[in-house]
């Protein structure tokens, strides 16, 4: 068993179970895996797509860090290349597919999603398919609204989708109705990929190391240092240079600890680091100056700053710049 598949052996099975569901009712089976970052959650799905034999694989997710309508769906069109045989308007299909003559006739939205959800039906013509939207957290609207769709659909489907908690998200209340709703679909799978256990971490080292596994004292080390967070351990053994130092290699900077931050107080954190004001960073975001303020001063007491300044500076030398809404 691969070292990344180190307690998610059940949760792989049932994904092999939804997939074996979905080609018996020909129905889109969806399955949810959520988790915090470096858990495996793309990992488990890189697992499920070797173990499954779709015949299509349909794979987007949000390509912008302010994604723009139908961001999934544009990115499997990017994705796929050259679109010959939809049935969809062209002026639409531009409109779906981001491109960068996008015709000025407008569609509503109604009219956009069913012409959506036709797209993907025709993608999959009938055929064994697995859909799969990574970081549902960061999608927009019209995306959200399509996924839902997608799970009622009568396609021969398992739709994989993984996301972060809804609070973290681009749209924290459309988010937590669209995991409700696909979670509660018929067949559907839920899977919460949390911490390893002081076991599991022993056992990767032993399959890392083997003769020279380091002690079991060693091995609830890493554990602690890691947090039993995968990402973390993977990082750590590839810079550690051998099981005599994992116990005091220091970890990597990038793993430093960071207080966890939501996509708005990114774009946020990352106009401060621009030097921007209150009002100047409501206007480039599109919301109100009393919201920035409620932004930022969960901010200042989730990276410790004392003022925002302190926060701009925290920013800056976390390279948080470049994540500010463009």
């Amino acid at each position: 068993m691969p070292v990344p598949m180190v307690g998610r052996t059940d949760a792989l099975d049932e994904l092999r179970r939804a997939w074996e569901r979905a080609g018996a009712t020909r129905r889109c089976v969806p399955a949810v895996i959520t988790g915090l970052p470096g858990t495996g959650k793309s990992t488990l799905v890189s697992a499920a797509l070797q173990l499954t034999t779709p015949q299509v694989v349909l794979s987007g997710s949000a390509r912008l860090h302010s994604p723009a309508p139908y961001d999934w769906l544009a990115a499997v069109l990017a994705g796929i290349g050259p679109r010959p045989g939809l049935p969809v308007p062209p002026d639409a299909l531009a409109w779906l597919a981001q491109d960068p003559d996008v015709p000025r006739e407008r569609y509503t939205p109604d009219a956009l999603l069913r012409l959506a959800v036709t797209t993907v039906r025709t993608l999959v013509g009938g055929r064994r398919a697995v859909l799969v939207v990574e970081d549902l957290h960061a999608l927009d609207p019209a995306s959200l609204n399509l996924i839902g769709e997608l799970a009622a659909a009568e396609l021969p489907a398992l739709l994989v989708v993984t996301s972060r908690p809804p609070e973290a998200a681009v749209s924290p209340l459309l988010t937590a109705r669209v995991l409700a709703r696909l979670s509660g679909a018929p067949g559907a799978v839920r899977q919460h990929l949390g911490a390893l256990t002081a076991g599991q971490v022993s056992r990767i080292l032993g399959h890392v190391y083997g003769a020279s596994c380091p002690s079991p004292q060693v091995a609830e080390a890493v554990w602690r240092r890691t947090g039993g967070n995968p990402y973390r351990l993977s990082e750590l053994l590839a810079t550690a240079g051998g099981p005599e130092a994992l116990a005091d290699a220091p970890l990597p900077a990038h793993l430093q600890e960071r207080p966890e931050l939501t996509a708005r107080e990114r774009e946020v954190i990352g106009c401060l680091a621009e030097g921007m004001s209150n009002k100047q960073i409501a206007r480039a975001l599109g919301i109100s100056v009393r919201t920035v303020t409620v932004h930022v001063s969960n901010l200042l007491r989730k990276t410790g700053a004392a003022s925002r300044t302190e926060a701009a500076l925290w920013a800056v030398q976390r390279d948080l710049r470049a994540t500010a809404a463009s």
